[in-house]
C-alpha cells in the first residue's frame, strides 16, 4: 500500500512558475512509475508526465514538453513537477499517481494509487 501526498499548488499569473511535490509513504519499487495527471474544469483527467523510479526515464504529454520537468528524489521518496511558463489552460487539479505496471501507460486506469490532488490556477 502506498499513500501519496501532493503539495505546491496555488495561484500564478500566466508565464509564472510553480513546483509541485509528491511524497510517497510505503515502498516504491524500482520498476514503478510515478506520474502526474490533471483535471481541468469540465474536462477529463489527462496524463501530464511520468518518471520511472529506477531509471528516472521521463515521459511527457506534448502540451507540456519544454515547459514542465518531472524529477524524483529516491532518498526522500518524492517526485516533483517543475512547471514553467504556465498558461491559462494549465489550470487544473493536479494529481500524483503510482503505477505498478512494468511498462508506461498514459491511461489513468493503469495507475494504482492516487493522491488527493492540488489545485493550480493560472489567471491574470
Amino acid at each position: 500500500q502506498v499513500q501519496l501526498d501532493e503539495s505546491g499548488g496555488g495561484l500564478v499569473t500566466p508565464g509564472g512558475s510553480l513546483r509541485l511535490s509528491c511524497v510517497g509513504s510505503g515502498t516504491i519499487y524500482s520498476n514503478d512509475f510515478i506520474g502526474w495527471f490533471r483535471q481541468g474544469p469540465g474536462k477529463e483527467r489527462e496524463f501530464v508526465a511520468a518518471i520511472n523510479w529506477r531509471l528516472a526515464k521521463t515521459y511527457y504529454t506534448d502540451s507540456v514538453k519544454g515547459r514542465f520537468t518531472i524529477s524524483r528524489d529516491a532518498a526522500k521518496n518524492s517526485v516533483y513537477l517543475q512547471m514553467n511558463n504556465l498558461k491559462l489552460e494549465d489550470t487544473a487539479v493536479y494529481y500524483c499517481a503510482l503505477s505498478k505496471s512494468t511498462y508506461i501507460s498514459y491511461h489513468s486506469g493503469s495507475f494504482d494509487y492516487w493522491g488527493q490532488g492540488t489545485q493550480v490556477t493560472v489567471s491574470s
